[in-house]
């Protein structure tokens, strides 16, 4: 990068001001309090068709302070971590608190669950790129899938690469800091034939950058999406076996996870409430979390209360086998918190796995989805419709590029009628899983 990052400044500074603003929310009368603060820097170049179209140099701070009075809760935050923009932010805090309605379930995590157990867990892989070797990178990959025959044109090609530092402390006694990075390159393409334009993209996203796949890898991949589009037609509507592809299948865990996540159930608005131990997948498949894998995208050994981490399982042997709670949610449901505060960190399927061609074998006539418009998912019920494209399946090989469809269907149903999930899992996220084959969805084409 242009501007060197100091990370191991920025995180004495960031812990510095933790400690500074607890110090100060107790002289002046909070009963508890807690600090999150944070420091990203990143460099994100894009060129299209050759030419260098924007270059970004980022950098985002902030520090938020949560203070307690009673039952009384008071935040604010501040885009500055300067001396006065904290003092003044624990003033406002402490001045909201006394003005707030008590809340019973207000309140730091308990002591007892802080984290302990701090390893490096190897996530910060600083990247010293400069502005033109950027460059270089994102319009080799644009030019590698550029060169591909049947490419028209490009929508450009992107490199992004950050790093930053985040802290969190609290009025227990815990301060934990923790650096980390991200780096990613992409590239979109266009393709026409007789029967219109398509375009698609490819990417490759990783926290070390020896990690990343070449440049070149990614624009032929990216072309090689892109022309597979070409002569794509409606499916026939009926219902059918869906082949969810991975970066797909990934979204109905999501769709899973927020379903089962503490603000949904006590705001019951989730089709999953008080559904602890009931079946929801087939008895091969099972879900968890491990938030302290090395190097993984999500690791972090404390969540946002705090609260130590450790391996969950969410879904045991088909059954729900808990919830994803923060400190908050977990006294709103009468239950323990099971440190998800700030969401699940790093999930992991272990089922059966198989390849895609024995999926699609065993599907026989169906739809392979691999792009998923809007976003007509309700979590109250479960009820699933989402705009399509992909690729039309007969005896169990692909026929031909599908587009301007809707699948509809539940998701309790859907989880129930998993009937594999493929080997090809995508690993550039922090949720790992191969395409899911669901026995039957409602496809409404032509």
């Amino acid at each position: 990068m242009t501007q060197a990052f100091d990370a191991a400044a920025q995180q004495t500074l960031l812990e510095s001001r933790a400690r500074m603003a607890l110090d100060l929310a107790r002289q002046l009368g909070a009963e508890a309090c807690e600090v999150g603060a944070s420091v990203d820097q990143g460099v994100g170049v894009s060129v299209r068709e050759g030419e260098v179209e924007t270059v970004e140099l980022s950098r985002d701070q902030g520090i938020a302070v949560t203070v307690y009075v009673g039952q009384r809760k008071g935040s604010a935050s501040s885009s500055d971590a300067g001396e006065a923009s904290v003092r003044a932010a624990v003033e406002k805090a402490l001045s909201f608190a006394r003005h707030t309605g008590e809340d019973p379930a207000s309140g730091l995590a308990e002591a007892a669950l802080m984290a302990t157990d701090l390893p490096d867990l190897q996530v910060h892989h600083p990247w010293p790129l400069s502005i033109d070797e950027a460059t270089e990178l994102a319009l080799r990959c644009e030019a590698a899938g550029r060169g591909v025959t049947g490419i028209k044109s490009s929508d450009g090609a992107s490199l992004s690469s950050g790093e930053g530092v985040r802290v969190y402390a609290n009025s227990h006694g815990f301060l934990g800091s923790q650096r980390g990075s991200r780096h990613s390159l992409s590239c979109l393409l266009i393709a026409e034939d007789g029967s219109g334009m398509q375009r698609d993209y490819d990417y490759t996203s990783a926290r070390d950058p020896r990690d990343l796949l070449a440049a070149e890898a990614v624009g032929k991949s990216a072309a090689r999406r892109t022309l597979s589009r070409l002569g794509a037609k409606r499916p026939a509507t009926g219902r059918m076996p869906v082949l969810f592809d991975p970066t797909l299948a990934s979204g109905l865990i999501g769709h899973l996870m927020s379903a089962i996540a503490g603000g949904a159930l006590f705001r019951e608005a989730s089709f999953l409430c008080d559904r602890l131990g009931d079946p929801l997948f087939p008895e091969w498949f099972s879900l968890g979390e491990r938030p302290m894998e090395v190097g993984a995208m999500a690791s972090s050994p404390f969540d946002s209360d705090g609260v130590q981490t450790r391996d969950n399982v969410f879904i045991q042997e088909g059954r729900l086998a808990s919830y994803m709670l923060s400190a908050y949610s977990a006294r709103r449901l009468g239950l323990q918190t099971t440190g998800n505060a700030g969401g699940a960190r790093n999930l992991r399927i272990t089922a059966p796995l198989e390849p895609r061609e024995a999926l699609l074998a065993h599907m026989g006539r169906g739809v392979l989805v691999t792009e998923l418009m809007g976003q007509g998912v309700n979590g109250v019920t479960g009820d699933y419709s989402r705009g399509a494209a992909g690729f039309w399946v007969e005896d169990g090989k692909i026929q031909h590029p599908v587009e301007e469809f809707t699948i509809a269907g539940n998701l309790e149903t859907m989880f129930q009628g998993l009937v594999g999930v493929g080997s090809d899992t995508d690993t550039r996220g922090s949720i790992h899983t191969g395409s899911w084959l669901i026995d039957e969805v409602m496809v409404a084409g032509s």
